[in-house]
């Protein structure tokens, strides 16, 4: 079984953005573990004769060539005109961001 440590699950708690209790840690310590040598056991598959795939069922993206009509498309002033709210040719809008939560 793979040897983490108490390091090891808080920082992987602190990439999860978790905060973990003692008991919580003890638990989760072991399960850890447990999945860690579960993925390990994918670098005992023999892929020496196998090719890189990024998928496997062939299909491609359908895509459509992006075409702009300048005959439907408003000009700048045009979209401007309905307000007095601009800066710098942008719409000027209050904020609705105002502070940040992950600091």
């Amino acid at each position: 079984m793979a040897k983490l440590t108490k390091s090891d699950v808080l920082h992987i708690a602190k990439l999860a953005k978790l905060d973990l209790t003692e008991s919580e840690i003890k638990k989760f310590t072991p399960q850890l573990a447990k999945i860690v040598d579960y993925i390990s056991e994918l670098s005992e598959v023999d892929t020496k004769n196998t090719d890189p795939i990024s998928q496997t069922t062939g299909l491609t993206d359908v895509v459509r060539e992006d075409l702009v009509s300048s005959d439907e498309s408003l000009s700048q002033d045009e979209a401007l005109s309905g307000t007095e709210e601009v800066h710098n040719g942008y719409f000027k809008v209050k904020a609705i961001l105002t502070e940040r939560r992950d600091k």
